[in-house]
């Protein structure tokens, strides 16, 4: 609450005095309208002796029901306009968390947590200013009036009605809180649990309707779902429990309020005309008290919501202050890797376990190991993504951090994202600012100028959604270009070729190697194809170096080494057998 809700609330303490002012007016004029109207009603059926004397009451009923209409109209204007300028600085504080670490979050939450946060949360919090914290902060000032006023006429029973209205006010309220919170929490968690299942249902529909497994994956997303109108449908029997027991205290509350004015009556102290007053006034009075009830219900909701949000929060680290380096302009860039080690939340074991190593400038590297050994990660730390949990990386003695993604380092990763607008604005989102020279020089160093050159629109060519215009070999070549582009020493390749056929993907790695003769190459792997390239070979297992040297040097002494590379010649020797 310290973090995403008082600082707006205090940031727009303008604008939300004036939403309550007029609350309280709307409030106001209700009660009074109804006071004026038991009055009035009261009065003239007594046949008053001149008009004069119910003149005044008519134009006040008249008065106080535009009022009602204007000043509760005045206050929901207010009160969404409040709401709107928080929800904008909410999203904008969101997006500020989760843009620079992106990569990293993928890799703790799943698509549908995400989504959940970025689309329900989010939204769902201005339903904790317009039905929780306004009408609570309403009803209390209204509850507090209405005693202070009562307390004028009698002490005593201005006692009696704070005990009695008080359940309304705090008793039920906290009941329904700790009595919802539960469900509440479960609810959530269940919607949260439906967007996970949904947006893997989508992702891999194609497999799952190929194995056969569309009744499965069906039966097992309508058990969740009625699960969750299980739960919705407990909140909805407690509720309606809640606004029973709500009427009933209510309904006692009029009671006591007529048997009341009836005493003040017989002692002298009231005209029986303002009998129907003071019970008509006492509906409009509970009427602002009801909601307070279902408000401190939907607490845990809203509770839960924050929760995801804090945690979203708690991953992005504060970054030190670097100093401006001109990364293209410096002669050598070195990478040093320093006793590195880094742990997935809810992991048993590290991805990378005290892993050291030198990179110096211009030299290339494969990494390889199987599944699991730790390559994805060693990227994301190198690339500056996620910071280590001991250990160091740094580039020329600076401290490494996702400052230096683009400008110092940049990723081809295996499936590139290409945007569905033009061939050069997917090559300048590595920058901008490039020059109609720069892209063509790119172009050229990634081979494409021969593809471009056939395209009836060149370089203005519409890519369409995610690049399916192309094929892959295509679509890694203007991915490649993009990185290009970006000139920066030290290039990661996270296993770019995978998923090509052999004869597309050795042309992709004579492209590559060829353009980034002059520069560090990092390449993660799983198989051997191109590591003659390379001037050191390094083996991953369980987040640590367990064989290394050059390809020569490891083919002439090492067995493992021996064996693996005759395996991928093998994969390698067919296509070319065959033509």
């Amino acid at each position: 609450m310290r973090r995403w809700i008082y600082p707006y609330l205090k940031q727009f303490k303008t604008r939300n005095i004036i939403m309550i002012l007029f609350g309280l007016l709307g409030i106001g004029s209700g009660a009074m309208l109804l006071f004026v109207s038991g009055f009035l009603i009261s009065k003239t059926a007594l046949q008053p002796e001149n008009i004069m004397l119910v003149y005044v009451p008519i134009v006040s009923v008249r008065a106080f029901s535009i009022g009602q209409a204007v000043f509760l109209y005045l206050e929901k204007l207010t009160g969404h306009d409040v709401v709107l300028r928080i929800l904008q600085k909410m999203r904008s504080r969101l997006y500020k968390i989760v843009e620079p670490q992106a990569l990293s979050l993928r890799s703790r939450y799943q698509t549908g947590d995400l989504l959940g946060v970025l689309s329900d949360d989010i939204e769902h919090l201005q339903h904790l200013y317009l039905q929780t914290i306004f009408p609570s902060i309403l009803g209390l000032f209204t509850y507090a009036i209405f005693i202070g006023v009562l307390g004028l006429f009698d002490g005593l029973f201005a006692f009696l009605m704070v005990l009695l209205l008080g359940v309304l006010v705090f008793l039920l309220p906290f009941i329904s809180f700790i009595t919802s919170r539960r469900d509440h929490v479960q609810e959530k968690q269940q919607k949260n649990t439906l967007y996970r299942q949904l947006t893997d249902a989508i992702f891999g529909q194609l497999d799952w309707r190929a194995s056969g497994r569309t009744a499965e994956v069906l039966e097992r997303f309508a058990a969740e779902n009625d699960a969750l109108l299980k739960t919705e449908h407990s909140l909805r029997k407690r509720r309606h429990w809640r606004d029973g027991v709500l009427r009933f205290v209510a309904g006692i509350a009029l009671l006591v309020m007529i048997v009341w004015s009836d005493m003040q009556t017989g002692q002298g102290h009231f005209s029986p005309t303002v009998i129907a007053a003071f019970v008509l006034v006492t509906f409009s009075i509970i009427d602002a008290l009801l909601p307070m009830s279902q408000a401190a219900a939907d607490i845990p909701t809203y509770a839960d919501s924050i929760k995801r949000l804090q945690a979203i929060e708690s991953r992005s680290f504060d970054q030190p202050n670097q100093k401006d380096c001109d990364w293209q302009a410096a002669e050598k860039v070195t990478m040093t890797l320093h006793k590195v080690s880094y742990q997935y939340p809810n992991s048993s074991s590290k991805a990378i376990d005290r892993l050291s190593l030198h990179i110096p400038h211009g030299k290339k590297i494969a990494v390889l190991g199987k599944s699991g050994a730790g390559k994805s990660t060693l990227v994301k730390l190198m690339a500056g993504l996620v910071q280590p949990d001991e250990g160091k990386i740094t580039l020329n003695e600076h401290p490494m951090d996702k400052s230096f993604l683009s400008t110092a380092v940049s990723v081809l990763n295996q499936k590139p994202h290409l945007f569905d607008t033009t061939i050069e604005n997917n090559l300048r989102i590595g920058k901008p600012e490039a020059s109609e020279e720069e892209i063509w020089h790119v172009v050229e160093q990634a081979q494409l100028t021969d593809l471009i050159a056939s395209l009836p629109h060149g370089l203005q060519t519409n890519m369409h959604e995610m690049g399916k215009r192309f094929s892959g070999g295509e679509r890694q070549r203007i991915a490649f270009a993009r990185v290009l582009l970006q000139n920066t020493p030290i290039i990661l390749f996270d296993e770019p070729t995978i998923g090509l056929d052999p004869v597309t993907e050795q042309n992709i790695l004579e492209t590559i190697f060829n353009a980034t003769e002059n520069k560090t190459v990092i390449w993660i792997t799983h198989h051997l194809a191109g590591v003659e390239n390379m001037d050191e070979i390094i083996f991953l297992n369980k987040g640590q170096i367990f064989m290394r040297g050059s390809h020569h040097k490891l083919l002439q002494t090492n067995k493992y080494y021996q064996t693996l590379y005759r395996m991928d010649q093998g994969v390698y020797e067919t296509p070319h057998s065959i033509r």
